[in-house]
């Protein structure tokens, strides 16, 4: 017996043994329970999946599906419930039996289904059967919606020449129908136009290239494109969609010269950098891709120059060194141009560049005299008589005629007087001797100009050197100050000097020094030579006595190494100082001063105290003088000093119209009438009588007050800050009446100011002042 093969048979039945004991159980527990509905548990809905179709139209109801449970016996005792998403208005169930019914035209679109609840209870109980259960009603989709290209129209861009099936752009239609049901939203492309240059794939809707293109052909087509639904079939909506496919430029043209031969001229005395000409090479490309380079070949390229310019991509031929018509007239040049940016792919339809020749003539012109060198450097020894000979420029005339020339110096006048040239041979001679040490070298610019045809001038630099002689003696390069102490000893050095020279020599100067001949017997001091163009100045005896001598006078000779040498006698002032051994350079020329002026200490001492008296006199006199001057004013009046102000003119009153003009003071409601100053006292007595009838708070004081603190603001004259507004006014009366001297034959004391304190708070003040006043008097 073989039990390899029954070995699987028996795992399997050890597997189904507990399933099968399961089995039996559940079916005894389904009887025991058939007669208990209402413990049972287990759910026994039967159903199949409902669907309804969208956009039906009918007349009654439309039978979806329907809901049975299996405890249903069909003796009515069950009643079947719906509830959930439009149960009820869009969706009917008839209670008896669970037939589900639409009452209404459904859009997918809109809403694709819907989540309903079912139940199931018993009639008589009302208690459920059924645990409520969750279904859905799926809306089935039909072909209501055409294809839509949202993102038309399309621009798309490829280069030119690409290869077949080089993709250009994809375009994309979108349909509102289900993609998962039929095919309603399965679309199709298709091309209706642009045949045979493109094609498109049914699909996917990628649009490629068909044939390879030449933009300088044709550089844009106009494709449609058309979506389909249905896969093509009968009954299907459509759309389309329009392509705008441009056409890149490549680099598939090489540059091409118009013409094989270019003819073109140039003045001699044309400048470097002229614009010779210009030539021109045809790319049928466009952009970076027609952009290209010219040069030219051969010997000629250190004459003439050319550039592109990058505007016009035109090559411009440059004058790149000044041609001369004698010497050559006529040149023949090669200019080759090349594209910048080179596709390699276009190389092996031949080399991306061109060659065209130039012939350029030289023209002549009328050209300036030309100088055999353009600077000269002449040399004449300084010193030299007038008219000695400094060198000769020469210029000639380029042209064939040969025009004779004539010279000239335009430099500054100073130079004029030292130089002269002849206007026939360009001899230039000096007027009078130059000085080295003055000015070592002279630049004067000297002229060539044509005799026939004056315009024409050129200029030549020359630069005279100017050489040194031995002509200078050498000297102190400063002032030395010397001093020696009354104390100092023999043989002690007081000062080192030295020595410079104007004069210019080949080698380092070297100076000798030594006492003059006259100076050679002194026997107070002596000079010691350093070799090294520096001599030490020592005292040759101990003690000196500045009553006897206060100051030396020490010759020094100075000889130079010239040739022939060249001596000078300078003299060293030697100071007597009242010190021991170290000189205090202060005192010592404070000591000289004095000597100088003839006077001793005590005498300066003297007169300094002089001064000092004099000053503190002065002084005193000036501060008797303020003392004497006394205040107007009592003590009591102090407080009131600072508002007083003193005028030397009393002037004529308010009355006073002669010295000043109140016109502009004048108002239309109240007119003074104008009187002369002489009779100003008669009236004063019946203009105070005339105030004690107004006072500040009348009607006309007010308005008068008004007015011209209108005037003062609107005058356009005034100054931008506050002024004191003066106004020769004071009212038809006044309770204080005229405060004017005139006319009154009393002074300040004998007149009675009780009355002021009857004038109000305002002049409490003055009345007190007044009545402390008399008192004081009294």
């Amino acid at each position: 017996m073989n039990f390899s093969a029954l070995l699987p048979l028996m795992v399997m039945l050890i597997q189904l043994w507990p399933y099968s004991l399961s089995m039996q159980n559940h079916s005894a527990q389904n009887t025991d329970l058939s007669f208990m509905a209402v413990r049972r548990v287990k759910r026994g809905w039967l159903w199949e999946p409902l669907f309804v179709t969208e956009e039906q139209i009918s007349l009654g109801p439309v039978y979806v599906g329907q809901l049975k449970s299996d405890l249903d016996k069909q003796d009515g005792s069950l009643k079947y419930i719906l509830t959930g998403e439009g149960a009820g208005s869009i969706f009917i169930m008839d209670e008896h039996d669970g037939k589900i019914y639409v009452t209404q035209k459904l859009d997918r679109e809109k809403k694709p289904f819907y989540s309903l609840r079912a139940q199931a209870i018993n009639r008589s109980t009302q208690l459920p059967v059924e645990p409520e259960s969750e279904f859905i009603i799926k809306v089935r989709d039909v072909n209501d919606h055409e294809p839509q290209f949202l993102d038309g129209p399309y621009v798309a861009t490829v280069p030119e020449m690409s290869p077949e099936g080089t993709s250009v752009i994809q375009v994309t239609a979108t349909d509102g129908d289900d993609p998962s049901y039929g095919n309603s939203a399965r679309l199709l492309y298709s091309l209706i136009q642009g045949q045979p240059y493109f094609s498109v794939e049914p699909k996917t809707g990628v649009i490629r290239m068909a044939s390879e293109m030449d933009r300088e052909t044709k550089d844009q087509y106009l494709v449609i494109i058309e979506a389909k639904d249905m896969v093509g079939q009968p009954g299907a909506f459509s759309a389309t969609a329009t392509v705008t496919i441009n056409l890149s430029d490549i680099n598939d043209n090489p540059p091409k010269f118009q013409q094989r031969l270019y003819h073109m001229s140039v003045s001699e005395d044309a400048p470097m950098g002229t614009t010779v000409g210009k030539v021109f090479a045809e790319d049928n490309d466009i952009g970076e891709n027609a952009a290209m380079n010219y040069s030219i070949e051969g010997d000629s390229s250190h004459v003439f120059d050319i550039i592109t310019d990058s505007e016009t991509q035109e090559g411009i031929v440059l004058l790149k060194k000044i041609v001369d018509y004698e010497s050559k007239r006529r040149y023949s040049i090669q200019a080759k141009v090349v594209n910048k940016f080179i596709d390699e792919r276009f190389l092996k339809e031949g080399p991306f560049e061109d060659k065209t020749i130039i012939k350029i003539n030289v023209e002549d012109a009328d050209e300036p005299p030309v100088f055999t060198s353009d600077s000269y450097v002449m040399e004449i020894v300084e010193g030299a008589m007038s008219g000695s000979l400094v060198g000769v420029v020469t210029a000639r005339d380029p042209d064939d005629d040969d025009s004779p020339v004539r010279y000239s110096i335009v430099q500054s006048m100073p130079l004029k007087r030292l130089f002269s040239i002849n206007e026939h041979n360009g001899t230039i001679i000096t007027t009078k001797p130059l000085d080295r040490e003055i000015a070592s070298w002279h630049n004067i610019t000297v002229t060539a100009t044509e005799t026939r045809n004056p315009e024409k001038i050129s200029e030549a630099n020359v630069y005279i050197q100017v050489l040194d002689v031995n002509d200078n003696a050498p000297e102190f390069p400063k002032y030395y100050e010397t001093f020696v102490c009354e104390n100092a000893v023999s043989g002690q050095l007081i000062k080192t000097v030295s020595a410079v020279d104007r004069d210019d020599s080949a080698e380092d100067h070297h100076f000798y020094f030594s006492l003059a001949p006259e100076a050679t017997n002194n026997s107070h001091f002596t000079v010691k030579d350093n070799q090294d163009n520096t001599a030490g100045v020592f005292t040759n005896k101990s003690g000196f006595r500045r009553e006897e001598q206060f100051f030396f006078y020490l010759p020094v000779l100075i000889q130079d190494s010239g040739n022939p040498p060249l001596t000078s006698t300078n003299t060293l002032t030697v100071t007597v100082c009242d010190c021991d051994t170290e000189v205090n350079t202060f005192y010592c020329r404070y000591g000289a001063f004095m000597y100088s002026l003839g006077l001793s200490t005590e005498a300066l001492v003297a007169v300094l105290a002089c001064i000092l008296i004099l000053l503190v006199f002065f002084l005193a006199i000036v501060t008797i003088r303020q003392q004497k001057k006394k205040s107007p004013f009592s003590e009591k009046m102090e407080a009131f000093r600072e508002n007083i102000v003193s005028y030397d003119d009393e002037g004529g009153g308010e009355e006073d119209t002669e010295a000043f003009d109140i016109s502009a003071l004048r108002t239309r409601t109240v007119m003074r009438t104008h009187k002369p100053r002489r009779r100003v006292t008669s009236e004063i007595h019946s203009l105070y009588r005339q105030s004690l009838q107004v006072g500040p708070d009348s009607a006309i004081f007010r308005q008068f007050i008004s007015e011209k603190l209108e005037e003062a603001n609107t005058d356009p004259t005034v100054p931008p800050y506050d002024s004191l507004q003066t106004y020769a006014f004071e009212g038809t009366g006044s309770l204080a009446g005229s405060l004017s001297s005139l006319g009154s034959n009393t002074s300040d004391a004998d007149q009675n100011y009780d009355y002021l304190a009857d004038w109000g708070p305002h002049f409490k003040e003055l009345s007190g002042m007044y009545t402390s006043h008399r008192s004081v008097g009294d």
